[in-house]
């Protein structure tokens, strides 16, 4: 049976709960509320599926993968997709051809209070809810065993997320149903906890004196592409803006995400997509308009039909892979050193203590976020 002894060792992929014929395995969540297996030992009968589907390691499925991947950016035709999505709407793109197959797409939306989780989309309207950045883990609970249902309908379906997620799904499908699944994994910077966000929204509120119905983790309608700003719209007042600073500062990132075995260009998707930072040296022009360009990697022979059929609507310029090769394409994110300090601090003293101790309470950081501010301002005037 599965035993997580290092929470290093675990991405909370769900494959070995999915797999299980037994439903011996739960995910529960620790304190910060990523969600580790857990197993009921009176339901096991030690088959060991559970510990075979783990793809959370080096040995995780390339065998469809070229040789090298072809990279590439690329843009949307349409500019209204382009202001809708994060980086070049190039998911978008894809989802479509997908969705006008009469396939569904997977991807990570939200349910409850803006609480993360991955859904399931069967029109255009559903998966809408897909774009953009959510930094967050999302909960995959029942997912895999709803990607297989679908398969086994005879449906095609697009899956998106985290590299772990992707190749735990690929894992868990195998290769019987893989011909009619596409597999799209993002270059991940690493998680924050779900507990962090819950709170943090909570905080908002409170400070706010009103509820929130509106979040933009990344806001380039009025800050442009490149910033890494996040917009709170709520009921009655206007909008509150901050800063992800403690997103950043890598202090609250699952333990796994420190030593990701995906951070290379052996991806586990079909297609990898992500900003594409550093397309000044491929094309100067290309996003000069700062609305936002992707990054395309094609790693299989699927990941290239895939692309061919949605080419059109796009605007793609062919990117030398090492021009491409973004830190999380190299190596993974270093943990902060007081990754566990902020973890006890925030189950003995609560959110607001951390809020303060380490990120957007604290004076360090109104004056950090007061300079990031002023110097943004300058660059705009100048540039007018």
């Amino acid at each position: 049976m599965i035993r997580i002894v290092d929470k290093k060792d675990c991405c909370g992929c769900t494959a070995c709960a999915s797999i299980c014929p037994h439903d011996a395995i739960l995910m529960q969540p620790d304190g910060l509320g990523f969600l580790y297996p857990v197993v009921d030992e009176t339901k096991c009968v030690d088959c060991h599926l559970c510990e075979k589907v783990c793809a959370f390691n080096d040995r995780y499925d390339t065998s469809l993968n070229l040789l090298q991947p072809e990279a590439y950016g690329a843009r949307h035709k349409d500019m209204h997709e382009i202001e809708q999505s994060r980086s070049g709407a190039v998911f978008v793109a894809v989802s479509d051809w997908v969705l006008e197959q009469g396939g569904v797409v997977y991807g990570a939306g939200y349910t409850d209070h803006f609480r993360v989780v991955h859904k399931r989309a069967a029109n255009k309207a559903e998966r809408d809810e897909f774009r953009g950045s959510k930094y967050v883990q999302s909960d995959m609970t029942g997912v895999f065993q709803s990607v297989k249902d679908d398969l086994k309908a005879g449906l095609t379906v697009l899956f998106s997320g985290t590299p772990c997620q992707t190749a735990g799904l690929n894992s868990y499908i195998g290769r019987q149903w893989r011909d009619r699944l596409y597999l799209v994994d993002i270059v991940c910077h690493g998680v924050p906890a779900p507990y962090l966000w819950r709170d943090f929204l909570a905080y908002m509120e409170k400070k706010q004196g009103d509820t929130l119905c509106r979040v933009n983790f990344r806001d380039k309608q009025e800050f442009g592409w490149a910033a890494h700003k996040e917009t709170f719209g709520f009921e009655k007042t206007e909008d509150k803006k901050t800063f992800a600073v403690s997103f950043y500062k890598h202090i609250m990132f699952r333990h796994s995400c420190g030593v990701c075995p995906y951070t290379n260009t052996r991806r586990p998707g079909d297609l990898t997509v992500a900003d594409f930072w550093g397309w000044q040296k491929t094309d100067p022009a290309f996003n000069a308009d700062d609305k936002g360009v992707s990054l395309v990697l094609l790693n299989t022979e699927r990941g290239r039909s895939l692309f061919a059929q949605v080419r059109d609507r796009l605007q793609v310029i062919p990117v030398r892979l090492e021009n491409a090769l973004q830190p999380n394409l190299c190596h993974p994110t270093a943990i902060h050193p007081r990754r566990m300090d902020f973890e006890n601090d925030y189950l003995r003293k609560g959110f607001e203590y951390v809020l303060k101790k380490y990120g957007e309470l604290g004076w360090r950081h109104r004056v950090q976020a007061f300079r990031q501010r002023l110097k943004f301002h300058i660059k705009r005037m100048l540039h007018k």
